[in-house]
This record gives C-alpha cells, sequence and structure tokens, in this order.
C-alpha cells in the first residue's frame, strides 16, 4: 500500500520500517546516554534524538529505505554500519557544540555498538513481516487487453510490494491478452465480485472506454467504499514513472501535481542557493586538488573547465560548466555524441572524477546563477533535444522545470546513451515535474549520497 505525503507517494511498509527503525535507535541512544550519562531527563532526551536524527537521515542517505534496495544480508550489514558511525560522528559533532550536551567517548562507544546491534536484528529478523499481504492493497483490474497487460509486467519484488492482483474481469468488446488463469469469470455484477473477494481498489484498465463503459457499475463500488483509479495513476504510484504509452493530455490536465505556484518557487530557490553555498566551502579541497590532478596528467597549459550549451527551463539554451573529463579533441570532428561505457575519449583523471562525481561541482555556480535547480532533470544538448524532441511525445514537458545537477531519473535509471534510454528517463523525469516538492528534493538529495559513494551510473 502506498500513501501520499507531500505530493509524492510512499509505501507504507517501508514507511513503517523507518518509525520502527527511528524508535529503536533512539531507544540506543536513551539506553546508553542513561546507563553512563547524566541522570538529567531533559538532557538524555535531547542527546538522544539529535543522536537518532542524524542516524536515521544517514540511513536514508545509505538507501536503506530505497525501493530499489536488492542487497543481501552482508550488504544490509554494510550499510547499517556506515548509517550508525556517520550519524553518530554528525550527532557528535553536533552535540559538542552545546557544552552543556556533550557526551563523552565511552557515551558515544556504547550508542554505536547499541545502536548496530538493535538496527542489524530489527532489520534482518524483523523486516521481512513489514511487507506481508497484510499491508497490501487488494486490487481488482478491470480490463483484460492491452493496457490490463502492463500490469503483469511489474514483476519485480519492489514495484509489487504495495499491491496484490485479485484478477482481471474483462470487458465485453475487448481482445483478451491476459492470460485466462488470471482473469475472474463469475456471474454478477462488478460491485459484488469486488465485495466477494474484498477488495480495496479498482483499477481502470480497458483498451478503450468509449463502448460499454461501466458508469453505474463503478459508481456502486465507489458509493461502497471501494477506490476506482486510472490506469496511468496506479503506475505512477507503484513505480514512481509516468508511463508514456498510457499517458494522455486529460490525465495531466486533471491530476494533481504539476505545481508551479509562489511558494514553490521561492522555497526551491532558497533550498538551491543555500545547498550549493554549503557545498561550494565543503568541496574546496576537492576542487583544488582535482585542478592539480588534471594539470599534472594533461599538462599546465590544458584547460581545467569546459563549458557546453545545454537546453534548460522552458527551453532556454545556457552553459553548463564542468571539469573537463575528456581529452581536448573529443569532439574534433564537430559532432555530437554520447558518452559510451568505457569511452576511450575520457582521461584516467576524468574517469575517476566522473565516478565520484566531482566533474559535476563547477554546476554549482550555474546553481547560483539561477540558470540551474540543485535537483531536476538533467539538461541535455540542443541537438540531442531536437532529436528526441522530434521522436519522443511529451519529451519538451521536462522543460518545464530547471534542470538539475542531480535528479529523480538520475537516481532510478543508469546513465543514458540511447533513444530508448532517453524514453525510460523522461518517464521518471515526468514523475519529478508532476510531483516536484521541497520534501521530494530533500529526499532525492541524500539518496544521491549513495549514488556517489557506489558510483552508479557513470560512465
Amino acid at each position: 500500500m502506498r500513501i501520499r505525503v507531500f505530493g509524492h507517494y510512499f509505501q507504507l511498509g517501508i514507511l513503517l520500517l523507518w518509525l520502527l527503525e527511528s524508535a529503536v535507535i533512539f531507544g540506543s541512544s536513551w539506553l546508553a546516554f542513561h546507563l553512563l550519562g547524566s541522570e538529567e531527563p531533559a538532557i538524555v532526551w535531547f542527546q538522544s534524538i539529535v543522536l537518532a536524527g542524524c542516524v536515521m537521515i544517514a540511513a536514508i542517505a545509505m538507501g536503506l529505505f530505497s525501493r530499489r534496495l536488492r542487497d543481501q544480508t552482508t550488504g544490509i550489514v554494510l550499510r547499517i554500519l556506515v548509517s550508525v558511525a556517520a550519524g553518530g560522528f554528525l550527532g557528535g559533532l553536533l552535540l559538542y557544540v552545546s557544552p552543556d550536551h556533550r557526551p563523552t567517548l565511552a557515551e558515544v562507544g556504547a550508542f554505536l555498538a547499541i545502536g548496530l546491534l538493535s538496527l542489524t536484528v530489527v532489520r534482518v529478523v524483523g523486516a521481512g513481516f513489514i511487507d506481508e499481504d497484510i499491508l497490501k492493497r487488494r486490487v481488482l483490474v478491470y480490463g483484460a487487453g492491452n493496457n490490463a497487460a502492463r500490469i503483469l509486467q511489474l514483476r519485480r519484488r519492489v514495484d509489487q510490494r504495495g499491491f496484490k492482483v485479485i484478477g482481471f474481469v474483462p470487458s465485453r468488446i475487448e481482445e483478451r491478452v491476459v492470460p485466462q488463469d488470471r482473469l475472474l469469470l463469475a456471474e454478477g455484477s462488478l460491485s459484488s465480485i469486488a465485495g466477494e473477494q474484498a477488495v480495496d481498489e479498482i483499477v481502470i484498465a480497458m483498451d478503450d472506454r468509449r463502448q460499454q463503459f461501466p458508469l453505474k457499475e463503478l459508481l456502486d463500488c465507489r458509493l461502497n467504499g471501494i477506490e476506482i483509479i486510472e490506469l496511468a495513476t496506479f503506475l505512477e504510484r507503484e513505480t514512481g514513472k509516468v508511463y508514456l504509452d498510457v499517458l494522455i493530455p486529460s490525465w495531466m490536465i486533471f491530476s494533481q501535481g504539476f505545481r508551479r505556484d509562489m511558494l514553490r518557487r521561492y522555497s526551491e530557490r532558497a533550498f538551491d542557493v543555500a545547498a550549493s553555498v554549503t557545498l561550494l566551502v565543503a568541496s574546496l579541497p576537492v576542487m583544488a586538488l582535482t585542478v592539480l590532478a588534471i594539470k599534472l596528467e594533461e599538462g599546465f597549459g590544458a584547460p581545467i573547465l569546459y563549458g557546453q550549451p545545454r537546453v534548460g527551463y522552458a527551453g532556454r539554451v545556457f552553459r553548463v560548466l564542468k571539469f573537463r573529463s575528456m581529452r581536448v579533441d573529443a569532439e574534433k570532428d564537430g559532432r555530437a555524441r554520447w558518452a559510451t561505457t568505457n569511452d576511450d575519449r575520457v582521461t584516467r583523471v576524468g574517469r575517476f572524477i566522473r565516478k565520484v562525481r566531482i566533474d559535476e561541482l563547477p554546476q554549482l555556480f550555474n546553481v547560483l546563477g539561477g540558470r540551474m535547480s540543485f535537483v531536476g532533470p538533467r539538461p541535455e544538448r540542443p541537438e540531442f533535444v531536437q532529436q528526441l524532441s522530434e521522436s519522443i511525445p511529451y519529451y519538451d514537458l521536462r522543460h518545464s522545470v530547471k534542470p538539475g545537477i542531480t535528479g529523480w531519473a538520475q537516481l532510478c535509471y543508469p546513465y543514458g546513451a540511447s533513444e530508448q534510454d532517453a524514453i525510460e528517463k523522461l518517464q521518471y523525469d515526468l514523475y519529478y515535474v508532476k510531483n516536484h516538492g521541497l520534501i521530494f528534493d530533500l529526499l532525492i538529495l541524500l539518496q544521491t549520497v549513495e549514488v556517489i559513494l557506489f558510483g552508479k551510473g557513470a560512465r
């Protein structure tokens, strides 16, 4: 089951796991400080809240609550270890600022040991029970044609965490594509079938709604408390992307999202400036070392940065700045080319800074200048935009928000180097365009830490 919070869909099981582990890590903090530290309750509570909060933020950044997490036990324990260590270090620094709340090394050590043990036990032993069928929506699909069959393509466990398909009820006029064993051919009305099967939600997935649409039956179901949802909204909610092949303009017009009000614009700009200035100050030593490495490899006369035209908000072209990671003559023939795996145009230093995303740091100046946002769709070159706009429907919609250094598509899909990759990434970009907000931006920023640490998607 998924619920909508601040314009973004969250898996209920993952939210419950986050709440459970937050309570556990808070209990670990309280126990460590209560046993070894001050007996003053207010101090113990404050220390516990700060440390527990830092650990849970680190856990989000390490991907422990990502719907894409597929690690086995060893990988999960390693992520927990890094989360507890990083959160304990950050929380200790924050508490050190306040003389009345400074923890001792013994207290922090006890917290790290208890926290690591308790989170590991909860995650390894207890996490499996949170995703039981009792937390899933029981879904009935009305339709058995090509549109309905798209639900059967959601075969991965992470795509089925929120629902359980009870069956497909075919309409009378469409060609049946869904396998016979998945069909519900019981006699009676749609409302009686839904009642017998204890259905929570009906997904409308007919190939053609213009004929024999069961309006009266669906109204009866709705009055009986059963949710009715369109296929496009269902797929968006369960997969975190907008499917182009079921997208129609009326759905975009009448559905929730696509906000660009004044509050959103000001909060986005404030977030961009604060995040960019903070990261610029923190990354100055890294940027200085990068400049030195580029000069040592290619000579002190070699350029450090390169600027390249990219398409931004409302289709305006701007010049993006990056640390140069390719040879100076990478495109000496003047043709724009996709970056490929093991691209021979990439230098040795360039391969490393691409892997850990250091080459993206100069884009912070684009963000400060207002040409980019910290979070948003990846800006593409004008040559590619023209080509893709002609062949992919709705491609220009990604330019209705500012492009970003990181984004939802960059988290959910690896680096794209073909038109098919562009289609897949566009579906995630459209989800962001529809649901973007400050909380969603913060979650994307936190999860980007995992991408950088594990070098996902770099070329």
